[in-house]
């Protein structure tokens, strides 16, 4: 198939006023006007564009809704006939057979509408008028490309975008009413990186009945670049898409679709966490997760090098510094031990082991492994009582190929103070990963990698009159990928690079990336040791209290939507 011309895109934000839909829409048409006057093919506006957002109940917001196509779609059709270009409304629907109302959004092209999205996976705004959407996740051909649309809260969960890239999706248009944090937003980043996909962002901006909006609508590339942005203010922001830049997939240089296993992801399609997850991983008496305590955790960045003797030299030192601040993990960087292979019960192995059972830790490092006529990229776990376990990489790097079997199974392990998961490298650069790790109830992931840079990124400050503790100023690392893959699973990332050539931007994540001050430690720039304390502990009663046990996004996950991501057959739909 013939990949599409680049294109002119614009991604319009605007800040409604309540019960003046009228001036809503007949601002958001001069808008459009505007931006296709001026040559853009594909125009999106915000979520609820004509109506503002924040209704209290069906009974008031009863006025506002239309059918889709309806009298408001027919004005902005006219503007996409006249132009030749394609619009996306963010508006309150009405079901005509059912009554029911949707928070939706309608793709308008040059002959009408071409389809629309209603929002799935709903804010705790939509249940009080809106039911969640039934018509989701669908990619949209066009002459420009394939189109996509997801709403607000849709973008927090992976599974979405993930749907409609594997369907093709060259852009998604995310329409938004988002707040409570510094925008371009880290999350509209990850999906846009992970993806090897453009985002173009329509985020309303404004205070509606007392609800700060955050605006910072942008066009974001398929690498994570934001290639234009606002900050404050009604706005048109313009950037060009190129399909065949989506169409790589392409995640810092790694093919991530290919590498995907979806034979490995049936833990996806289960809804674990709607149970109280302290009796469900402990029912039957099987794999309880392990009484949750207070513990210190590290991750120590170096270069390894060739020499394996060296390296554990290395290893030593940040061990004995760890211990000393009383750490109970220390994670550190891929294959750091030795890059030749050799069996787990060698001799790097055993010494590395050693070394944990003196300085009273448990440590993660990894390590090349030989197994017969096998060889793997392994992670190896070992504590004060000895090697507990290893982890066989499982999504394979292009340089891992040259050499290395892929592994075929998930490893997590019940520590004393906590259920820790293994992965290695650019496992964490496919979302499935540590969203299983999430659902098998891991409150830990240690990492280690030896990745390039492209995953970080900063913000210059915004405008926004956010209230404190949110943060506004600059920030070298606002958007750090794998603090989102934390923060989506709720749980605590331990992120240990190799810093060779890069500054690594080794961290340890908290489980709540919209908890501000960020409970995450130093991120590194150089050979370092990192630390942070964590609190895995009940404050009583049958349910957990904290957020890393509860994992309330986990819980807001709507799996029946998602199978797609587990058949062999939605692989690279955009060849």
């Amino acid at each position: 198939m013939t990949t599409p011309a680049p294109f002119k895109t614009a991604t319009i934000q605007f800040e409604p006023t309540m019960f003046e839909k009228d001036r809503n829409i007949a601002t958001l048409l001069r808008m459009c006007e505007e931006a296709a006057a001026d040559g853009a093919k594909l125009i999106v506006t915000p979520e609820m564009g004509t109506t503002g957002y924040c209704w209290y109940d069906r009974a008031e917001v009863s006025g506002q809704v239309e059918p889709i196509p309806g009298p408001t779609t027919a004005r902005f059709h006219e503007i996409a006939a006249q132009h030749g270009c394609y619009i996306v409304v963010g508006m309150p629907e009405v079901d005509e057979a059912t009554g029911l109302y949707y928070n939706s959004a309608a793709l308008i092209g040059p002959d009408g509408i071409v389809g629309k999205h209603r929002k799935s996976h709903p804010y705790i705004a939509e249940p009080k008028w809106a039911a969640s959407g039934d018509i989701a996740h669908a990619v949209f051909d066009t002459e420009l490309g394939r189109i996509a649309i997801v709403i607000c809260m849709d973008l927090h969960f992976f599974e979405t975008v993930r749907l409609e890239t594997l369907e093709g999706a060259d852009v998604i248009c995310h329409i938004s009413n988002w707040l409570a944090e510094r925008t371009p937003a880290p999350y509209w980043i990850t999906r846009a990186f992970e993806n090897g996909c453009y985002v173009v962002e329509s985020n309303r901006w404004g205070l509606e009945r007392t609800v700060q909006f955050s605006g910072g609508s942008c066009i974001i590339g398929p690498d994570g670049t934001v290639e234009a942005s606002v900050d404050g203010g009604d706005a048109i922001v313009t950037g060009m898409i190129d399909p065949a830049r989506a169409r790589t997939r392409e995640v810092l240089g790694e093919p991530v679709f290919e590498m995907r296993r979806p034979e490995l992801y049936k833990t996806l399609m289960t809804n674990s966490f709607t149970w109280n997850p302290l009796d469900y991983h402990r029912l039957y008496g099987y794999q309880p997760l392990p009484e949750g305590t207070a513990s210190t955790l590290a991750v120590a960045q170096f270069a390894p090098s060739d020499d394996a003797s060296e390296n554990l030299a290395t290893v030593e030192a940040y061990a004995a510094e760890a211990a000393a601040k009383g750490a109970a993990l220390l994670v550190l960087p891929e294959l750091c031990l030795t890059r030749t292979p050799e069996p787990i019960t060698g001799e790097t192995i055993s010494a590395f082991t050693r070394i944990a059972m003196r300085h009273r830790l448990h440590m993660v490092a990894g390590f090349a492994e030989s197994d017969g006529a096998q060889a793997y990229n392994t992670v190896v776990l070992s504590g004060p009582e000895g090697r507990v376990g290893s982890y066989r990489k499982i999504h394979l790097s292009l340089a891992d190929r040259a050499w290395a079997t892929a592994g075929n199974a998930w490893a997590w392990f019940d520590l004393p103070f906590g259920r820790v998961g293994l992965l290695t490298g650019t496992d964490a650069l496919l979302p499935e990963a540590g969203r299983i790790l999430a659902l098998e109830g891991c409150d830990i992931i240690a990492c280690p990698a030896d990745l390039p840079e492209g995953f970080t990124g900063a913000h210059e400050g915004t405008a926004i009159p956010h209230n404190y503790p949110i943060p506004k100023g600059a920030d070298p690392y606002h958007w750090h990928a794998f603090r989102t893959r934390s923060g989506e699973n709720n749980l605590h990332l331990a992120f240990a690079n190799a810093c060779k050539d890069t500054p690594g931007h080794s961290g340890i994540f908290g489980a709540d990336t919209f908890a501000f001050p960020r409970d995450e430690s130093a991120i590194l720039d150089t050979p370092g040791l990192a630390t942070l304390d964590i609190d895995l502990t009940n404050l009583g009663g049958p349910y957990p209290t904290n957020v890393t046990r509860r994992k309330d996004l986990i819980t807001m996950r709507l799996p029946h939507h998602y199978t797609p991501l587990i058949t062999e057959g939605s692989q690279l739909a955009a060849e």
